[in-house]
């Protein structure tokens, strides 16, 4: 694995960070520097906290302490996307990123998983 680019994981978490941010553009004005600015800082932290660990992956500890953090940044940013479907039903995109962001939540378990098991320390 060359770049932390390769990983399914942070190719997916980049791709949502791109939808959410034009998703929550469509909140109304007094909700983009309420809710619409956290689910952003929510979804981008996911990406940004997996290219973080990665950097540090030597550490095998250390790089499943990373990724745990961005689970539970994932995590955060479902628990966005509900508040904004029970508060906004009319802006459907937001259905549709709260499926993928709970499909991305269990990549990411799975590679933490996958990591704890076979990661060699020694790379």
């Amino acid at each position: 694995m060359g770049s932390y680019r390769d990983l399914k994981i942070y190719q997916i978490a980049y791709d949502l960070a791109i939808k959410v941010h034009h998703a929550s553009l469509k909140l109304p004005k007094f909700e983009l520097y309420e809710q619409g600015s956290q689910i952003r800082r929510s979804s981008k932290r996911i990406k940004d906290t997996i290219v973080e660990g990665y950097g540090r992956r030597r550490y095998k500890m250390e790089y499943i302490n990373y990724l745990t953090y961005a689970q539970a940044s994932c995590d955060e940013t479902i628990g966005h996307t509900e508040t904004i479907m029970e508060l906004y039903p009319n802006l459907e995109e937001f259905a549709g990123l709260n499926v993928e962001y709970i499909s991305l939540g269990k990549q990411i378990n799975s590679y933490i998983q996958y990591v704890e098991k076979n990661w060699n320390e020694q790379l």
